[in-house]
């Protein structure tokens, strides 16, 4: 019965029971991939999951493991990630992962198993209101009770997750519900009346956006995360081509715009580029697309983009409005509203702004103050941005990269050049540290011809690194490079800045004066290949023999200088005017040129960052 009812689906109503339906129902949806482990509650639904030839379980070895995995699954692919967990504890340990999705707008369905409905409020064995648990942090979660709307709720689920600003949705599934008989019919009917989002942006708004643009001077394109999520960079591309618009991309849009492009700045915020930074600064007009006007990018508020007008684009109107007021507010999908914008900015008749001397500063902003490092006075120490800068040359533009947080984290971000969407994975908004390995691993699983690499810090891979033993037993061989200063780094560079140098608490010893974990033979204990690299003219070998082995995880040990620092930094609270190279070095603009172009040299800069990072 259970392999007849999982055949293709049925013209009519199939008897089955509660969990057969959810695992036709996964089936129906597109579902490919579930990350998973199983417990008492959501036992049923493992049982007809077994005979599924459609869907593929996972069995992950925490269940924050198979949030992320589904994030990484997400994000490199564009579909719907799903993961699973039992009632209580399983479903708790799932919390990180949604509140990871949801703040950085990744589509995921969490399903979990409840205790029976009879005992629900009880206390019962393992039992949490997960559905309460989660409302903060879930576009829209489900309690099923009643096994007949299984299907409608499976449905429903991924449509929510999947469209208008995309996020997790939890559905929550009674034990006796798993348990009882139903029929399963496909496709369901689907009623969300409360539920329309907004796709076609208003033509007003667009003729009225498009007149800002042609009376500004000093206009820049401020890019977020909806753009990717969108799948607008085509778009993007066109509306760049033909206004000739600088361009600046978010830690959630790194790859929505290429980096290689003359017109791109860079990446704005605390650890941004000083000509994204500046940009914002003296920008006369922000085109924001899919961008939130997030803390980090910022800075102190009051003092941010003091002269800008502001077109605001976003599919979630909550958005608008939220922490800076949009003279032209625009509601919809990133897709379309850009492409009506370009439309909108071509067929106008008013004489097009020459943003010639624009686009020379910004650029020269660019030259003057590259994002760069100085290398440190021991020249045998091994400088942690060599590092990522040579993996990324080495994987190039159609690998993923998947970083945890923290100091490697922005690292990731400034020195790998992202060509196209879906090369970078973060946790942006939540800031999750041990998203980077099963987040990789989610990325394989969804994009199985690509080198994934996950790049990690000391501290971050310690809290996920079982899934390791994942990635060996289901075949998934990512690359994973420990960015190991024997630190909590971004947490030490700030008590080195801030608290006088007072390390407290942030000293992990795996690298200086112990090994604990020895990284080589835990990786060597999980069946990975271990590697080790210490000096800088070992760095490019280590690689490429890291890149050359395909049939299992690999797990490179980078031994790096504990004290380098991330720059360019914007300290949190302040002003982005206060912007600052390296420690108690800030750009030098010419206060006396009314276009405040830089006279600084590059060998200027140089001798600044030194300066500075002997100083750190």
């Amino acid at each position: 019965m259970a392999r007849q009812a999982q055949a293709a689906h049925p013209p009519a109503p199939v008897p089955v029971t509660g969990a057969q339906s959810l695992v036709l129902s996964l089936e129906s949806v597109g579902a490919e991939v579930v990350f998973g482990i199983p417990g008492g509650a959501i036992l049923p639904a493992y049982d007809p999951l077994m005979d599924s030839v459609k869907v593929r379980h996972i069995l992950v070895r925490h269940e924050q493991g198979a949030g992320h995995a589904a994030e990484g699954y997400a994000t490199a692919t564009g579909k719907v990630g799903v993961c699973m967990a039992t009632s209580g504890p399983g479903a708790t340990n799932l919390v990180t992962a949604i509140a990871d999705a949801y703040m950085d707008s990744v589509p995921m369905v969490a399903i979990t198993g409840q205790v029976a409905s009879a005992a629900i409020g009880t206390d019962a064995f393992q039992e949490a209101d997960i559905r309460g648990i989660t409302m903060p942090i879930t576009k829209h979660n489900y309690l099923v009770t009643d096994a007949a709307e299984i299907p409608r709720v499976i449905a429903e689920a991924f449509h929510v997750a999947s469209t208008g600003r995309p996020g997790p949705v939890l559905v929550d599934i009674a034990k006796d519900a798993l348990q009882a008989r139903t029929t399963f019919a496909w496709p369901p009917q689907v009623d969300l009346p409360g539920y329309h989002p907004v796709t076609k942006p208003h033509a007003k708004q667009i003729r009225e956006a498009a007149k800002l643009i042609a009376a500004s001077r000093q206009p820049v394109l401020y890019v977020g995360g909806g753009v990717i999520r969108a799948g607008a960079h085509e778009e993007l591309a066109a509306l760049v081509e033909a206004t000739g618009i600088p361009v600046v991309t978010t830690l959630m849009a790194r790859g929505a715009f290429p980096d290689q492009h003359p017109l791109h700045l860079g990446m704005p915020g605390m650890h941004g580029s000083v000509a994204a930074v500046t940009a914002l600064q003296r920008a006369d007009l922000l085109i924001t697309l899919g961008a939130r006007f997030d803390d980090r990018v910022t800075g102190q508020l009051s003092s941010f983009a003091p002269d800008a007008k502001v077109i605001h684009a976003d599919i979630d109107p909550a958005e608008i409005g939220k922490n800076r007021i949009a003279d032209v507010p625009i509601v919809g999908d990133a897709k379309a509203i850009i492409a009506e914008l370009t439309a909108a900015v071509s067929a106008s008749e008013a004489p097009r702004p020459d943003l010639s001397g624009w686009v020379r500063r910004t650029q020269g902003w660019a030259r003057s103050y590259p994002v760069g490092y100085t290398p440190s006075e021991d020249p045998g120490a091994l400088a942690p941005q060599l590092v990522i800068e040579t993996i990324g040359r080495i994987a190039g533009p159609e690998a993923v990269y998947a970083a945890g947080v923290g100091q490697h984290q922005m690292w990731a971000a400034q020195f790998i050049d992202y060509e196209r969407p879906g090369s970078w994975l973060n946790s942006g908004g939540a800031g999750t540290m041990g998203y980077s390995v099963p987040a990789a691993m989610g990325a394989k699983v969804g994009q199985p011809d690509r080198v994934v690499w996950a790049i990690d810090g000391d501290g971050c891979f310690q809290m996920t690194n079982q899934e390791l033993a994942t990635c060996v037993i289901n075949d998934i061989p990512i690359k994973v490079a420990i960015i190991n200063n024997s630190s909590l780094g971004m947490v030490r560079q700030w008590q080195s800045l801030f608290y006088d140098k007072r390390y407290s608490n942030t000293d992990l010893h795996t690298s200086v004066g112990s090994r604990v974990p020895d990284f080589v033979k835990l990786a060597d204990a999980y069946g990975c290949v271990g590697l080790r690299c210490e000096r800088p003219e070992d760095v490019e070998e280590t690689i490429r023999q890291a890149m050359a082995i395909n049939d299992r995880p690999v797990v490179v040990d980078f031994v790096v200088e504990r004290d380098a620092m991330v720059w360019p930094m914007v300290p949190a609270g302040v002003s982005n005017d206060a912007i600052q190279i390296a420690r108690d070095a800030a750009p030098q603009w010419d206060r006396e040129d009314s276009d405040a172009v830089e006279q600084s040299t590059d060998a200027d800069h140089s001798s600044q960052t030194a300066t500075a990072d002997q100083d750190a």
